[in-house]
């Protein structure tokens, strides 16, 4: 036990050491030392300054501290990713300003419901549920000693506090993506409605409060939640650079075929754009299958073989009936051409300025397989070469895919629907079971290859997107009934449709 106490507490000096942590700790200091001065900030006198001073640091220190081990439980990626926590840090203090802004200069306390209710839209958009309502409470305790109420009649203490956490907790249950530029109105419009009934029912619980000023003030606090909504809708491109997202409403401009990429690729690589366009209704349909986002997966598959519009010839289903480029090459130099269409995809997205979110799909779309073909015909011509004498086999290292492998669920989807795609194409009868073989075979070897380990993609969910791969592709690829012959032609030259 003894000979363990160091290791362990190497490890732990080693993580406190790492730049990461040391980086996110100055991240966090900045963060109490901006905070402390906006909750302390009153305009008056009337207790020693020193005192508040020391009252709200210790406040503010405490609720950080829980908001950051909260942060480091199930958003660890904001320590590693310090552009994400930079913004997540200042949109805190810009709301906590504009509260504590509002409630000085107008006497009115809105300003915290309304800020309230802007980070639980932004965090909905940036992140999951669960993470965007534990930051709104942290941020709603925050508010409530921001905005401190000057007025009688005004929501104050706990009142405030449950009055901040109605609307944000409504907005974070009914916004989950942006389709249509009308769910932000329908969502700021429902948390509206439920914190005009949440704080006329707590400004009633107190004695003495006039039903006018009940309802006047009722009014402020949901005529605020709604008009962030408003705001944001403005702002939305800005909070989808600034967190570096793309919501629903993005992708559907991108899954537009004007947009100059898609039209390039379906001027210049044809059958690739077809291909690219097949793999997408797989794509979303097996994404929807395990609830995972099938809009994303569907765009993401439009764009994967974007770096195939450089040497469109050299792909199979852009051939045309003519013959095979790589004829004329040796299965090295095969190889070099066919893996080169990951980096000029890359490149292509860079130069076009695509979505970060959409360039996962172009990098790990073939992971680090190996590529079969050209692989085995070096391995013939080393054969041959040899002429019967011992040799070095060429190295598998040599013709794989550099990688990176899938990260997400959705960029494994799109994967196995490529993967599985051209196998299904290759077949010389296609039929439903012969599909599913197909479908089963090549799951099985990208996970025995190890393609995804990054993902975190179960058994259980790989099942389930076999079956809806399966059943998208025989659908696609169902038999169809020959035309009808006519009796005075001879039956050779009767066409059936393909």
């Amino acid at each position: 036990m003894r000979k363990n106490i160091p290791a362990e507490r190497f490890s732990l000096l080693g993580r406190l050491t790492n730049p990461d942590y040391l980086i996110s700790l100055m991240i966090w200091v900045l963060f109490v030392a901006l905070c402390v001065p906006i909750l302390s900030f009153k305009g008056s006198r009337q207790s020693p300054y020193y005192f508040v001073l020391i009252l709200n640091t210790v406040i503010v220190v405490l609720i950080s501290l829980a908001a950051a081990i909260y942060i480091g439980h199930f958003q660890k990626r904001i320590i590693k990713n310090h552009a994400r926590a930079i913004v997540l840090a200042g949109l805190l203090i810009l709301l906590l300003t504009a509260t504590k802004l509002v409630a000085f200069l107008f006497k009115y306390s809105c300003g915290a419901t309304g800020s309230a209710v802007t980070l639980a839209i932004v965090l909905s958009l940036a992140y999951n549920q669960r993470f965007t309502i534990g930051m709104s409470i942290f941020f709603c305790i925050l508010g409530t000693f921001a905005a401190v109420p000057v007025n009688e009649g005004q929501l104050t203490g706990i009142n405030l506090f449950l009055t901040m956490c109605a609307g944000a907790v409504t907005c974070s249950f009914s916004l989950k993506e942006i389709r249509t530029r009308m769910k932000l109105l329908k969502v700021s419009a429902a948390a509206a409605t439920v914190v005009f009934i949440s704080a006329l029912a707590l400004n009633f619980l107190v004695e003495g409060s006039a039903p006018a000023d009940v309802l006047r003030n009722a009014g402020y606090h949901a005529g605020a939640t709604f008009l962030m909504g408003l705001l944001i809708q403005s702002f939305l491109p800005l909070i989808e650079k600034g967190f570096r997202i793309s919501t629903s409403m993005t992708l559907l401009d991108y899954s537009d075929a004007n947009q100059p990429l898609l039209k390039r690729l379906a001027m210049e690589a044809p059958g690739t754009f077809s291909h690219s366009l097949l793999i997408g209704s797989i794509a979303e349909s097996a994404a929807e299958a395990i609830e995972r986002n099938g809009l994303l997966c569907r765009v993401g598959a439009y764009y994967h073989d974007i770096g195939k519009i450089n040497k469109p010839s050299y792909f199979v289903e852009n051939e045309m009936g003519s013959s095979s480029r790589h004829k004329e090459l040796s299965p090295a130099m095969s190889q070099l051409v066919i893996v080169g269409h990951v980096k000029d995809g890359t490149e292509m997205a860079k130069e076009y300025s695509l979505p970060i979110v959409l360039r996962q799909f172009i990098d790990t779309h073939h992971g680090t397989t190996l590529i079969e073909h050209f692989y085995n015909e070096a391995k013939k011509q080393q054969a041959k070469d040899s002429k019967g004498k011992t040799a070095d086999a060429p190295l598998e290292s040599e013709f794989r895919y550099p990688g990176p492998k899938p990260r997400t669920k959705e960029a494994a989807i799109v994967m196995l629907a490529d993967t599985v795609e051209g196998a299904v194409r290759s077949l010389s009868e296609v039929t439903p079971a012969k599909i599913e073989a197909v479908v089963h075979n090549m799951a099985m070897k990208r996970l025995q290859d190890g393609q995804f380990d990054e993902c975190e993609l179960s058994l259980r969910e790989l099942s389930q997107i076999e079956s809806s791969i399966s059943k998208t592709l025989a659908a696609h690829y169902h038999s169809r009934i020959a035309y009808p012959q006519p009796p005075d032609v001879p039956e050779d030259k009767h066409s059936k449709s393909e």
